[in-house]
């Protein structure tokens, strides 16, 4: 897939142009400087994870601490900070073998990529897989074509139905179904299938997986300090993206039983999900459980009206935009095959069953 790297080069512009004019007293963060925010992540994700991961400061990635595993195909992803767990609290048995991080919603450079790559080849090839970001495609593009001497797969994850060709995209964005790709694919790297088949069970999920999302407020990135975008008290954000991208429309707020059907509606129009389906209710950040858990019962109720029955289910933050209030659903037909690979042990900071 190619991409305008124009688009990326005016997002660094102005990211820039925000730290320039960064005004601190707006913003509350536990942090210490904003310019160092995803280094002291990282420190802080070895401190607590070093049972899992290894982390290389200098290329900012997080790695399976086993990696390489000899004979498996190695699975990475990445982009930019500020959506965790996503994507280093998905590394290690069951997901991800190497996690790239950027900066703050800013991509990965290729270099970052592609020394991942190489490190976590134990001989079977390896699988990127990229959420649909202008800077995320093109730079994993990159990193692809200078990976000498390794077979490199890339998948495209596409599944938000809110929009198409958002202010970061050509195309749909890459949201929620990238978080039950790597936990389903992780699987299937671990039983030791090959790098076609992984790539094609990949497809499948992309294929069989759609989101949508809302906010309440706004995000804060730490270089800008101040929120990315005006939204009022009363107001909601209808398909927003995961850096505060505008979706489909903006209206007041209403209860969370109206909210569910304004987001689950545009999933089923877009793609037949009767049956079973694997569901996540995923929290953008600032959005406290007990909310999130009155989402997911109006979810469950809204598709059993609808002929979909949730099998498997996620409720919590798995894929957030910093500090933003908010929520998304985010739904996967699920069969014997894709049953099987969810269910399988994982471990990682993130997500942990059967181990």
């Amino acid at each position: 897939m190619r991409v305008d790297a124009n688009h990326l080069c005016t997002f660094s512009q102005d990211l820039a142009t925000s730290v320039q004019r960064c005004d601190t007293g707006a913003m509350k963060k536990l942090i210490n400087d904003a310019a160092d925010v995803v280094s002291e992540s990282l420190l802080g994700v070895e401190a607590a994870h070093s049972d899992i991961v290894r982390v290389d400061h200098d290329q900012k990635v997080i790695y399976r601490k086993s990696a390489p595993v000899a004979g498996k195909v190695g699975l990475i992803s990445g982009g930019g900070s500020g959506h965790e767990p996503m994507h280093g609290g998905f590394v290690g048995m069951g997901m991800l073998d190497a996690a790239c991080c950027g900066e703050v919603f800013t991509s990965p450079v290729p270099d970052q990529m592609l020394a991942a790559t190489s490190a976590v080849d134990g001989g079977a090839g390896v699988l990127h897989i990229v959420k649909n970001y202008t800077g995320d495609v093109m730079n994993f593009e990159m990193a692809a074509e200078m990976a000498e001497g390794t077979e490199v797969a890339t998948i495209v994850v596409d599944d938000d139905v809110a929009v198409k060709d958002s202010l970061w995209t050509a195309g749909r964005r890459g949201v929620g179904t990238t978080v039950l790709m790597e936990k389903i694919v992780g699987a299937a790297a671990e039983e030791m299938r090959d790098l076609a088949a992984i790539h094609a069970l990949a497809t499948k999920v992309n294929a069989t997986g759609r989101s949508m999302g809302m906010a309440l407020t706004s995000c804060t990135v730490p270089a800008a300090g101040k929120p990315t975008f005006d939204i009022g008290d009363d107001e909601m954000e209808m398909g927003v993206g995961i850096h505060g991208e505008p979706g489909r429309t903006r209206l007041k707020i209403a209860s969370a039983k109206d909210v569910t059907e304004m987001l689950c509606a545009p999933i089923l129009e877009d793609l037949d999900f009767k049956g079973d389906v694997i569901a996540m209710v995923n929290g953008m950040g600032g959005t406290p459980l007990i909310e999130l858990y009155v989402m997911y019962n109006e979810v469950d109720k809204y598709l059993k009206s609808h002929g979909v029955t949730i099998v498997r289910r996620l409720v919590g933050n798995y894929i957030t935009s910093l500090d933003m209030a908010g929520a998304s659903v985010t739904l996967l037909k699920a069969d014997d095959e894709i049953l099987k690979l969810w269910d399988a042990p994982v471990l990682t900071a993130g997500l942990r069953w059967g181990c």
